[in-house]
Order: C-alpha cells, then sequence, then structure tokens
C-alpha cells in the first residue's frame, strides 16, 4: 500500500442530484417522483413512523381509561415521631440531609414529611415541608420546634394587561 493511493475510490465532495433538468439527465420530466400519485406534488409529507399504511394506527386502537395525575404530583418521603425518636439525640436539628445519612429518607422525593406515629421524648429541631397536627404537637411538647421549607413560589401566569386597563 502506498499513502498516495489511500484515498483512491473514496469520494469526498458528491454531487448533489439535480432532478428536473431535462431528458437526458436520466432525472428529468417526473424528476424521479413517478407519474401522478400522492408524493409526486411539491409539499407532500413523507409517512411518519407511526403510520400504519392505511390501518387504524395502533395507538387509536388501544382503549383510554382512567386517569392519571403523575405528570404533576409530588412525592413526598414519610417519617414518623417515633422514627426520630430512635435515630436522633436530645438537641438535633433535623432536615433532610440528616434523615439521609440516618436511612429514614432514601430515594428521589419532593420533600419531607412529619407524621405523628409514636412516642417522642426529645427536643429536636425539625425542618420539613410538611408537619401532621399530631406531629406538631409531640414535638412541642417536648420544648422542640418545626420549621416549615416554603413551597417553591408559582410562576406569574398573566403578564400582559386586561383589556379595561389603560398604559400610564
Amino acid at each position: 500500500m502506498d499513502l498516495s493511493t489511500v484515498h483512491h475510490g473514496i469520494v469526498r465532495r458528491k454531487k448533489k442530484k439535480r432532478v428536473g433538468r431535462g431528458v437526458g439527465s436520466g432525472h428529468g420530466k417526473t424528476a424521479s417522483r413517478g407519474h401522478k400519485g400522492q408524493y409526486a406534488s411539491a409539499g407532500a409529507k413523507m409517512f411518519q413512523w407511526t403510520f400504519e399504511g392505511g390501518q387504524m394506527p395502533l395507538f387509536r386502537r388501544m382503549p383510554k381509561r382512567g386517569f392519571s395525575h403523575a405528570t404533576w404530583a409530588k412525592y413526598y418521603l414519610v417519617v414518623n415521631v417515633g422514627d426520630l425518636e430512635k435515630a436522633f439525640n436530645d438537641g438535633d436539628s433535623v432536615d433532610l440531609e440528616a434523615l439521609r445519612k440516618v436511612g429514614l429518607a432514601n430515594g428521589p422525593s419532593d420533600g419531607v414529611r412529619i407524621l405523628g406515629q409514636g412516642e417522642l421524648t426529645k427536643r429536636l429541631t425539625i425542618l420539613a415541608n410538611h408537619f401532621s397536627k399530631t406531629a406538631s404537637e409531640k414535638i412541642k411538647a417536648k420544648g422542640g420546634s418545626t420549621e416549615l421549607i416554603p413551597p417553591p413560589k408559582k410562576p406569574k401566569r398573566n403578564k400582559m394587561k386586561t383589556r379595561g386597563e389603560k398604559k400610564a
């Protein structure tokens, strides 16, 4: 093999097929589109991957029942007051990171909910997204404190002025 022959047979810049340039070109008259038919005219869209040759598409054949909140549902990790009693010492500060270290809040979530099942004898400072009524009562009864993590602000939807308002 010689370096001067490495690129023989390899076309680096392939010429574009020029259609509709007369009968002698081999791609004249119908410009390789055939006679009449759906795709002979300009602007015809080719099939999509869901097209099944005119057969009723699978998506339309399948029954559609029910409703799902999955698109906007929030998933919260649930921790009971009794679990906090076992895992933390008196005077500790409890947040999501501390719960993960102890192993009480594992996996992906949108936050933590503290529920009131079990007994609490320690004074804890707890930071969570939600507290049940009994949980907050039990925590405060032992001198602890509950801090709510504020939810994300809702986006401002309408930035346009209504028709009745005039610009100043």
